[in-house]
């Protein structure tokens, strides 16, 4: 059995761009239930037993602030990996996950979808990480299409089979 442990302040300066400023609140599409739900999905769906993962949610002042400590990169991102990779007896532990909120509506509105599936989108990515993938094997079919990078197929296939399981209710557990 997976756990997931989901690390949300209940008050986080977070830029609210109708307004213009910062606003203490936490996005409504933000709901720590369904986000476990959905890691344990992604989990069941990669077929990975006994982890123990944990998310953190940060606005871009705290993830640039982890950014720039961890990876030498003085700028914010939408989502960072810290990859611990330990069994502790029966348990594995991947690691950290750790996600800007601001940077999920930012990205949203680039890519026009919704706040909830680019956090679905970056919640895989993230975990892609922990299970040792990384951004190298870039493969390009044909020089229209560009280099298309195995990870990102994996999680753009990943998030497209979740989103049917979530519609017909089926189940991942073994």
């Amino acid at each position: 059995m997976n756990t997931v442990e989901i690390a949300i302040p209940e008050c986080l300066e977070y830029q609210d761009e109708k307004a213009g400023e910062k606003t203490a609140f936490l996005p409504p599409w933000l709901k720590k239930a369904e986000v476990e739900a959905f890691i344990l999905d992604v989990l069941a769906y990669m077929g990975k037993d006994n982890w123990d993962l944990s998310v953190a949610f940060r606005d871009n002042a705290g993830i640039r602030a982890l950014n720039r400590q961890f990876r030498d990169m003085d700028e914010p991102t939408d989502v960072l990996s810290f990859i611990l990779g330990e069994t502790d007896g029966e348990r594995f532990l991947p690691g950290d996950i750790v996600v800007s909120l601001e940077m999920i509506e930012e990205n949203a509105g680039y890519f026009h979808v919704s706040a909830e599936e680019e956090l679905r989108r970056l919640l895989i990515h993230g975990i892609l990480h922990l299970a040792g993938m990384d951004h190298s094997g870039h493969v390009a079919e044909t020089p229209e299409q560009g280099e298309a990078e195995p990870m990102l197929e994996l999680q753009e296939n990943m998030l497209r089979a979740l989103a049917k399981h979530e519609k017909k209710r089926i189940s991942w557990e073994k």
